[in-house]
């Protein structure tokens, strides 16, 4: 598994921007739109769960589960900024990840943040 396939983020050229600031240096914040959320649930199969039960018996990296909560993790930024894109947001602030087992079934992953409008100084 390469280092790509553990990243996350935007790419180049984003037209919503989403920073963990609560300010972007260079911009001035024009409105505020409010919060907005990013949620999915995800379940573990059942190959992945051996496969982390064995290995946590010999310790190391469960590299499916990792792989695994990136997608996640993605799929729920993904989902915040197409709210923050139809509520006429340019940028997201305070952006951050709250991460929960779900009744043990799956995991929960909520992106959340302050939508806005800011424009170049």
């Amino acid at each position: 598994m390469g280092i790509e396939e553990y990243g996350g983020g935007q790419g180049a050229g984003a037209d919503v921007l989403v920073v963990t600031t609560n300010d972007l240096p260079g911009h001035r914040v024009e409105q505020v739109i409010g919060e907005v959320f990013g949620l999915t649930v995800r379940s573990r199969h059942l190959g992945s769960q051996i496969g982390a039960g064995l290995k946590s018996m010999i310790g190391g990296e469960l590299k499916g589960l990792t792989k695994t909560l990136v997608e996640t993790r993605n799929q729920a930024m993904e989902r915040l900024i197409e709210q923050a894109r139809a509520r006429g947001a340019n940028a997201v602030l305070a952006f951050r990840f709250d991460v929960t087992e779900a009744a043990d079934v799956g995991t929960e992953v909520c992106a959340y943040g302050t939508a806005v409008v800011v424009a170049r100084e």
